[in-house]
């Protein structure tokens, strides 16, 4: 019997490698929004990651006909009442690179000291299946901003968040490492138990 297919629903590279490694041992064919013939764009206008997550999964699912798996992800920071949260790809602006959402995170930072920029990277997971319910998974990955971008494996807010246990930031992390503890993996952990119950 051929593998159930899986569309996961993004279009950022890095993330669909990142997810497809993390869901390497589900008995499920993983396909791109591409592979799966899917041109249209799901704005996320939810105010929490929850509900985007569940609006690309849902959306998806009904556009592709297959079960999908979408995710939103953020940064939060404590120092900035949580932001950017939810607005955390669109923070300087759509369309904005790595390069320029670090920028001006650091720039909202420049007067809070190094010590107490406590900020964590919240995951949710959405599972949506095209005639049945939908499933959420969160994962959580606590650390610290630093002052400049180090390290080259990763994207997005990466180079600036800091473990302080490894003492270094997560594009720091070789891949196999990033992805036994980044918020994605945690919540893709929690994701992959319930996909391996509920293939056919």
């Amino acid at each position: 019997m051929e593998p159930q297919t899986l569309l996961l629903a993004t279009r950022n590279a890095g993330k669909f490698n990142e997810l497809r490694a993390l869901l390497a041992d589900i008995p499920f064919t993983l396909v791109s929004l591409t592979e799966a013939g899917v041109d249209e764009l799901v704005e996320e206008t939810g105010s929490t990651l929850e509900e985007n997550a569940t609006l690309k999964a849902t959306t998806y699912a009904r556009l592709s006909r297959l079960p999908t798996l979408s995710d939103d992800s953020g940064l939060e920071v404590e120092a900035l009442g949580g932001e950017p949260g939810p607005r955390s790809s669109r923070y300087a602006g759509e369309g904005a690179s790595d390069a320029e959402l670090i920028a001006f995170l650091l720039g909202k930072l420049q007067n809070v000291p190094e010590e107490t920029r406590r900020a964590r990277f919240r995951c949710i997971i959405a599972v949506a299946w095209p005639s049945g319910p939908i499933d959420l998974y969160e994962g959580t990955c606590e650390g610290r901003i630093v002052d400049r971008p180090r390290g080259v494996n990763g994207f997005g807010y990466d180079p600036i968040f800091l473990l302080p246990e490894f003492g270094k930031t997560m594009a720091e992390l070789a891949s196999h490492e990033k992805n036994n503890l980044s918020h994605r993996a945690a919540a893709a952990r929690k994701a992959a138990e319930v996909l391996k119950e509920n293939a056919v």
